[in-house]
């Protein structure tokens, strides 16, 4: 299968079907599309869009965030999750202003400098917010890939450099062209190429997709780890305590902490782990945002 085959119509699918969201839009700053891909690392888009209309308010660029202290990102990160992407996104901020004269850096590179930010989000940036041609690989676009492509249920694991080759060998030679179909196949696996329940007579690609002409077999290959269950988990009760912390513009005390969650050994590891990324601090009467 060449690369005109799978680029054409996924292109002329998505100029059509695109979801019309915010960093989609022209003249959307490179600022926005970095604190965008932070966003949306394991966070549906719907929670995304607000808390990013917020955010672009508050810190237009990278300056306006790094001459806040970084507790006021975890304040603001609010229900996205995994709040040490707040606090890395701050770093990456004061390093934008130290380094980088307070612009978002173009090149992959030097975006991989930029702390909390790896190969996809440093592909991401470089391809959406500059238009650079590089392969740009997540998971909706590896299961796209892996049926239309290598005829199966399920992407394998993921592995960088197979799957950046997998990506190279579709991609458009035409920058235009590369920029449009590295987001059209990521959107193809959100919405319609989905992993339970694919829309199959809506893709664009069902006529050549090997999966489809196979017969849909199932997936008998490696399985990628399975996170664990969240309920009751140390991650619940560290967001327990970090909403408690956001809450409060004073210390919160440790008696306060305490009535978070009962049991004290699970309580306390989860304070502790707080405190060493950095997303508490202890001080004089308990415990705030950094």
């Amino acid at each position: 299968m060449t690369s005109t085959d799978l680029s054409r119509p996924l292109i002329d699918w998505f100029a059509q079907n695109g979801r019309p969201l915010p960093w989609r839009e022209p003249g959307f700053p490179a600022w926005g599309t970095l604190v965008s891909e932070f966003m949306l690392q394991q966070t549906p888009v719907a929670r995304v869009i607000p808390r990013l209309a917020e955010w672009l308010e508050r810190w237009p660029t990278p300056a306006h965030l790094a001459a806040e202290p970084s507790g006021e990102a975890v304040r603001a990160w609010s229900n996205l999750g995994y709040p040490r992407r707040a606090l890395w996104l701050h770093r990456a901020a004061v390093q934008i202003v130290e380094e980088h004269g307070g612009l978002v850096p173009r090149d992959v590179p030097t975006l991989l400098g930029l702390t909390g930010v790896g190969d996809y989000t440093a592909r991401a940036v470089a391809v959406f917010a500059f238009g650079d041609r590089h392969p740009v690989v997540d998971t909706n676009g590896r299961r796209v890939i892996a049926r239309a492509v290598h005829g199966q249920a399920e992407p394998a694991p993921p592995a960088a450099a197979r799957d950046l080759a997998d990506m190279e060998a579709l991609l458009p030679v035409d920058r235009e062209e590369a920029r449009a179909f590295n987001v059209a196949i990521m959107e193809l696996g959100q919405v319609v190429c989905t992993a339970r329940s694919p829309l199959c007579e809506e893709c664009p690609l069902r006529a050549q997709c090997a999966w489809k002409l196979a017969g849909s077999p199932e997936y008998f290959g490696p399985k990628k780890t399975v996170q664990a269950t969240f309920a009751g988990s140390d991650r619940q009760v560290r967001g327990l305590i970090l909403r408690e912390l956001r809450a409060a513009h004073i210390p919160v005390t440790e008696a306060e902490i305490e009535g978070v969650w009962p049991e004290s050994a699970q309580r306390e590891r989860a304070l502790a782990g707080l405190l060493g990324d950095g997303l508490a601090v202890a001080v004089d009467g308990g415990y705030t945002l950094p």
